[in-house]
């Protein structure tokens, strides 16, 4: 637990390499982080008569508030700073970042101080490991904060989104950040805030069980587990995602249970490598995730880091695949047998049946759809690129006089520079 004392009159200077990193920091940053409305306008007319009652100020989160600590250290205002330190750790006493920080602020009362997490090098030795962890959490967070994605961008592997897809998450692992966006079906997306999360103990790109290595690629939120169904381990709940998706089957990938998932109550959040595979949010984030997404229509990529781009940027490539998905579509209402096969890899699979199992249900659906028009409907195409170039496509194919259809989630994968489909299932 922190201890409270009154400031003495003097403050000694921060760590050097502190109020380095500190300074590093933009105020423009903060602002963006925190989406605080401005107040304190005054308008340009007479007052009425009775006031009406102040709104309160939005409480700042955590985070924002830590990093509010971290710029008055680099502003020189010490003693602000320890009192905000000291507020947030009575908030937060099991955030132990903030705790570092806070014991650093009061060291700065006695002593100069040599080091981010100057304890004494007894206690240091003895927590090296936490301290290490601690210190690269602080810098991930700041590098984060800082290196704001580009106003108006977003991750290139959104290349078309449904209006099914309400919301969008994309993770950055070498950020350790986790990035949440809403889809407007007339403005398009929208950040609406971003949390600071933990990955595998071993990274990511996850290919076997037990690896302790987080799954790279596109996946999706597939249901909602409440907090008191689990164990404390998980905190607020989690949202579990499809992996291993059917990109990660058909290269041989293993292993399950890959959640989005809160902290014990020990802990405000985890060290940046710390899960088991899993990505892991503090509760409070968690909490935020939970009440705003859809299971099963809300995508979730996972990338090493994120590369952002403008939309514009991406409407050729969405233009070039739904020319190609057109030209599927046409060959099935063509009754052609041969010409919609050729869209299919040799390894395709459907729900646990190999294309050999699969072909008589392609030539059933080929009979009754030929020379029937029909509309593609909540198009959503999402691209990944790793050792091989692929596509998730969920779409509604809504047949004429139809008012509905099954929604249908296929998978291609470039071969030899022309699309295929090696996966079709029904969501």
């Amino acid at each position: 637990m922190p201890v409270t004392r009154t400031a003495p009159p003097h403050f000694h200077r921060p760590t050097v390499a502190l109020a380095l990193a500190i300074l590093a920091w933009s105020s423009a940053a903060v602002a963006a982080n925190n989406a605080v409305p401005p107040t304190g306008s005054t308008p340009l007319r007479k007052p009425a008569k009775t006031a009406p009652a102040p709104t309160p100020e939005p409480k700042l989160n955590a985070e924002a508030r830590l990093i509010g600590v971290y710029r008055l250290v680099g502003q020189g205002k010490s003693r602000q700073a320890l009192t905000e330190a000291q507020a947030l750790v009575r908030d937060h006493p099991n955030f132990q970042l903030a705790q570092l920080i806070y014991g650093d602020l009061l060291s700065s009362q006695t002593r100069p101080l040599t080091a981010f997490g100057d304890a004494p090098d007894h206690l240091a030795r003895a927590g090296a490991p936490m301290l290490a962890e601690l210190r690269e959490e602080s810098a991930l967070r700041l590098k984060a904060l800082r290196e704001r994605p580009p106003p108006g961008t977003v991750p290139s592997q959104l290349i078309a989104l449904s209006p099914r897809n309400k919301h969008v998450i994309a993770v950055d692992a070498s950020r350790a950040r986790l990035y949440l966006f809403e889809n407007h079906p007339q403005t398009g997306l929208k950040l609406m805030g971003d949390f600071y999360v933990s990955v595998g103990k071993s990274g990511v790109e996850k290919a076997a069980e037990g690896d302790l290595r987080t799954p790279l690629g596109v996946y999706f939120i597939t249901s909602a587990l409440n907090r008191s169904g689990l164990k404390d381990f998980y905190g607020a709940g989690a949202l579990p995602i499809n992996y291993p998706n059917p990109y990660d089957t058909i290269r041989g990938k293993t292993g399950s249970g890959i959640w989005l998932h809160g902290t014990p109550p020990g802990q405000f959040a985890r060290p940046p490598k710390a899960s088991d595979g899993c990505v892991v949010l503090s509760n409070p984030d968690l909490e935020k995730l939970m009440r705003t997404v859809e299971v099963r229509s809300t995508p979730v990529v996972i990338a090493p880091s994120l590369q952002w781009v403008a939309p514009a940027a991406l409407k050729a490539q969405r233009t070039a695949f739904e020319q190609t998905l057109g030209a599927w579509q046409a060959a099935r209402m063509s009754g052609n047998l041969s010409k919609v096969v050729s869209f299919y890899t040799a390894d395709f699979s459907s729900q646990g049946k190999s294309f050999e199992q699969w072909l008589p249900s392609l030539e059933r659906e080929i009979s009754a759809i030929a020379g029937r028009p029909s509309q593609t409907k909540d198009l959503s195409v999402l691209h990944w690129k790793d050792i091989a170039e692929t596509m998730v496509v969920t779409f509604a194919e809504l047949p004429a006089n139809a008012r509905t259809a099954p929604t249908r989630r296929q998978y291609w994968i470039k071969v030899q520079g022309q699309w295929k489909i090696f996966y079709e299932g029904i969501v």
